[in-house]
């Protein structure tokens, strides 16, 4: 119904263009906090992100804050917040978090509404895609 239009008989078919879909999908993860990006890692094409996977990305993470955010490291205040992503609750992940001792913040369940990334990365990456 949508590429209905007004024409003559003897006017023209229109034109469709094709919509391919793109062969390359890249998966990138990015931890945040108010001030910029703190760790951003892509993962390895054809990689599924399981709890192992996570895990070894949160090693990262770990020592990137070290680095990055001292301040917060040494005071031990920085927090973590993710989805509720199976990947995220995994015991693999929660024995991880509480033998490092990192303190995660609970994301409500079915709450899409409140995820940073709609306020802070998205619009973000949208302004380096733009052509």
């Amino acid at each position: 119904m949508q590429s209905r239009e007004w024409k003559h008989i003897e006017s023209p078919r229109p034109k469709k263009s094709r919509k391919s879909k793109s062969k390359i999908k890249v998966m990138l993860l990015v931890f945040f906090d108010c001030h910029g990006i703190v760790h951003h890692e892509f993962a390895p094409e054809g990689q599924t992100v399981n709890a192992a996977f996570y895990v070894e990305v949160l090693k990262f993470l770990r020592d990137r804050v070290r680095c990055v955010r001292p301040e917060l490291w040494e005071g031990r205040r920085w927090i973590l917040h993710h989805d509720n992503a199976p990947v995220h609750s995994a015991l693999l992940v929660r024995e991880f978090l509480a033998r490092n001792s990192i303190t995660v913040l609970e994301h409500p369940p079915y709450s899409p509404d409140i995820a940073p990334c709609d306020f802070f990365l998205f619009p973000k990456c949208k302004l380096v895609l733009r052509g």
